[in-house]
């Protein structure tokens, strides 16, 4: 009966709310049923539209409620626990091991398909197994030679081409043209040979520091580098003539019967990409010529390639402008790549390019064209190079439009923005910036843009400047929640939490500092033991946190004392020595202190006042006056001259027995020997 009173209820309420979004919503068609009330009234009950969820709705809300775990490394070590990264170098050999081993069992899936012939995956699911790589026409024709045009073989395609031309067989400028595609963009190379490499800005950083006089001239333009189209860019000496002049992808359109733009933008983008840049600018007169028009995509090539065309910076802009008329003209909508591509080149153009970059973008403006990251990357490249520029505020206005938006990949270059933003803040000192960025690149999907090796860079130098800026509180609480789940530590990062430390006066927290270092495999790092050694061994502490340092000073003499075949001993310094020595002595330690001390006598190293005294007032502590009779002993025997210093403290605060008095004597007597021998030698 409860249960049925509940029920009654809870329709009434229905039933009640039902009416008020009848009334609410008049003008909606009914999707229910009509249901007559106790008084007698019909009323419409309308019911909410059907919402159709999204295939991964489930899945992203699954996900929104589990959180980061900051202990924990990235996900993609999960797998295997012998592949669980210790510092950066290790992440970085793992990550790559793993796409190394994905790729060779790609080579294996394709070099042997025979041996992958039976499917076995219940469900079948067609996008996870391995792709058809074998040609199923068999046979001279035309479609053999689309079907390995579309299996991207490079050598089988244009073999099958020329034996169609020797049998006189037509070939259709469209397959012709997918031919032209595949070979610009492979080169004369296999696919599966063909190794992307990330452009090097060593030259770009190179130019536009240096003045426009002083721009060394190139070589003329037949001794530049020459397109080979084998997938490499090499010099006109290194390469035959036959490979330069004659590769497949130009003797095939030297015999084309018919020609179309599409063939022309084929073969400059092609030779753009594989470094022929004055044999592309060639190839887009001969287009001209031919009363052809060159696509968005050509154009953006051949801006790209202007930096390689002409040498003085207002030389460049010129022809940069010559590119954006010609487009004009020939009615071509220019796109986000285009822009990026004219900022891209501005970058290597000194002033000119920082007096001409705010236009630019402004004409995206203009045209309603949303910037991507990496506009803003080359923003900030232009602008902020030099250090006398630091006090540009474009960065600034970068992040208010950053900070609106989540980006979509639509350049290579937009997974160099956020690192290139961080380092500008570094060089800025501001880390209020530093806060925004950060939490531009947390906002949507921004953070897919750092990869593996982009995100330590990321965060290390994020962390880098917490250090330096913020209260150590702050950096604590960063630290424990970035290493290692966001980043590995760098050696600059340790040191840089050092420092932190220090100047916070929170030294008691580098025993845990050590450990972090032993476990990011910097044990070894002498610059970082230095510091470390020099820090716990500057001032005195409470008894508590001087075991604590003697400790880390045990293990760092058991480094030095590491011997074995796959292990590089470190060798002991005497600031190192005197550092372990003292911190030996201030936790109670004197016969670990004195056998430090015996071996600045090995290694021909004098230890300083600071450490002898540290180790007699060890000495004091302990009631031990042997060992600071072995300490006047060791002073006297390397001709200190505060071995009577010494002497006269032992005399004053030890009770020695006759014995131990006669062997303090005993040392007197030796130097007053050699004192009236040298007395003697002058007379």
């Amino acid at each position: 009966m409860a249960a049925r009173r509940v029920g009654v209820s809870s329709w009434h309420r229905v039933l009640s709310l039902s009416r008020r979004c009848g009334r609410c919503s008049s003008t909606n068609t009914a999707l229910g049923k009509t249901v007559e009330n106790s008084e007698g009234d019909q009323e419409e009950i309308v019911l909410p539209r059907r919402k159709t969820w999204d295939k991964l709705a489930v899945l992203q809300t699954l996900a929104s409620t589990v959180k980061r775990d900051p202990t924990a490394a990235h996900y993609m070590f999960h797998d295997d626990p012998y592949l669980m990264p210790k510092n950066s170098a290790t992440a970085r050999l793992f990550s790559l091991s793993k796409e190394s081993g994905r790729n060779a069992a790609k080579y294996i899936i394709k070099e042997f398909p025979h041996f992958f012939d039976k499917i076995l995956a219940e469900p079948n699911i067609p996008s996870l197994m391995p792709e058809i790589c074998t040609p199923q026409i068999e046979g001279v024709s035309e479609e053999a030679l689309r079907e390995r045009i579309n299996l991207r073989m490079v050598k089988a395609s244009v073999d099958l081409f020329d034996q169609l031309l020797q049998a006189g067989t037509s070939i259709s400028l469209e397959t012709t043209n997918s031919l032209l595609d595949l070979l610009c963009f492979y080169g004369d190379g296999e696919s599966t040979q063909e190794k992307e490499s990330e452009e090097k800005e060593d030259l770009e950083e190179s130019e536009v520091n240096a003045s426009e006089q002083e721009t060394p001239k190139r070589p003329p333009r037949e001794d530049r580098t020459h397109l080979p189209l084998d997938g490499g860019t090499e010099s006109v000496a290194s390469i035959p003539l036959s490979s330069r002049e004659n590769n497949n992808a130009e003797r095939i359109f030297k015999i084309m019967p018919e020609r179309n733009a599409h063939s022309y933008c084929t073969m400059i983008r092609g030779m753009v990409k594989h470094g022929a840049s004055a044999k592309a600018y060639d190839m887009y007169t001969e287009l001209l010529n031919d009363r052809h028009k060159a696509d968005v995509h050509t154009f953006n090539a051949l801006i790209t390639a202007v930096p390689f065309l002409k040498d003085r910076f207002l030389e460049r802009w010129e022809l940069i402008k010559m590119f954006l008329n010609h487009m004009a003209q020939q009615e071509v909508q220019p796109n986000v790549q285009t822009f990026n591509a004219v900022l891209k080149t501005l970058r290597r153009c000194g002033g000119v390019g920082r007096s001409m970059a705010v236009p630019v973008i402004k004409e995206m403006e203009a045209l309603e064209i949303e910037p991507s990251l990496a506009t803003y990357d080359h923003l900030l490249s232009i602008f902020y190079r030099s250090a006398d520029l630091a006090s540009s505020g474009i960065i600034s206005e970068v992040l208010d439009d950053v900070e609106k938006r989540s980006f979509t990949p639509q350049d290579p270059d937009d997974a160099k923005f956020f690192i290139s933003a961080m380092q500008v803040c570094c060089d800025l000192k501001d880390i209020k910036l530093a806060y925004r960025l950060n939490k531009a690149m947390e906002k949507g999907d921004n953070w897919k843009f750092l990869d593996m090796d982009r995100l330590n860079s990321y965060w290390s130098r994020f962390f880098s400047l917490l250090c330096m800026m913020e209260q150590i509180d702050v950096v604590l609480k960063w630290y424990k929640e970035m290493s290692p789940s966001l980043f590995y530590p760098s050696p600059k990062n340790i040191l840089d939490f050092l420092q932190a430390l220090d100047a916070a006066n929170h030294l008691e927290m580098i025993p845990s500092v050590w450990e972090d270092m032993k476990q990011l495999g910097f044990s070894k790092r002498r610059d970082l033991l230095e510091e470390v050694l020099s820090l716990m061994s500057r001032d005195q502490h409470p008894e508590e946190i001087q075991l604590a340092f003697a400790k880390c000073a045990e293990d760092i003499k058991t480094v030095h004392e590491q011997s074995g075949r796959d292990q590089a001993s470190v060798e002991w310094t005497g600031s190192a020595l005197g550092s372990v020595t003292v911190l030996f002595s201030r936790a109670g330690r004197t016969q670990d202190a004195w056998s430090m001390m015996e071996r600045f006598q090995q290694i021909n190293r004098i230890p300083t006042d600071l450490v002898m005294d540290e180790f007699l007032n060890c000495a004091k502590q302990t009631n031990s006056p042997d060992e600071a009779i072995k300490l006047v002993k060791l002073a006297a025997s390397l001709g200190l001259p505060s071995s009577q210093k010494l002497k006269s403290r032992v005399e004053k605060e030890f009770k020695l027995s006759e014995n131990q008095k006669k062997a303090l004597k005993s040392i007197q007597s030796d130097s007053d020997s050699s004192d009236s021998d040298s007395d003697s030698d002058r007379d």
